[in-house]
């Protein structure tokens, strides 16, 4: 750590000083480019991370509709192949009735 601050002091550049006065330009170029590069361009390291972020949420959902999807594709089946099931859910959901058959619904008051 020491040497790194001794870079900047000009007074201990004796011999070597177009060496570290090259060293010094080129921390400084480089520290430039890196907050140029990672913060201040429009394609930076931080638009990166978000972007990770927002594809792991996407890809998640994306299973979590997979899921839903599979439920009602075995519900269709379900109710395609059986007769019976389908009435019991048209009755349960569209209050559908047969013939002498007595109906009570019952709304929930919220």
């Amino acid at each position: 750590m020491d040497r790194f601050k001794d870079i900047w002091n000009r007074d201990k550049d004796g011999g070597n000083a177009q060496k570290r006065s090259f060293i010094r330009y080129a921390i400084v170029s480089t520290t430039i480019f890196v907050i140029l590069v990672g913060f201040v361009n429009t394609n930076n390291i931080v638009r990166w991370v978000k972007a990770g972020f927002e594809i792991s949420r996407q890809e998640k959902q994306i299973r979590k509709y997979a899921g839903e999807i599979e439920q009602m594709d075995d519900r269709i089946r379900s109710l395609t192949s059986s007769r019976d099931s389908l009435e019991k859910f048209a009755r349960e959901h569209f209050h559908f009735a047969e013939p002498g058959d007595d109906v009570f619904i019952i709304e929930d008051k919220k």
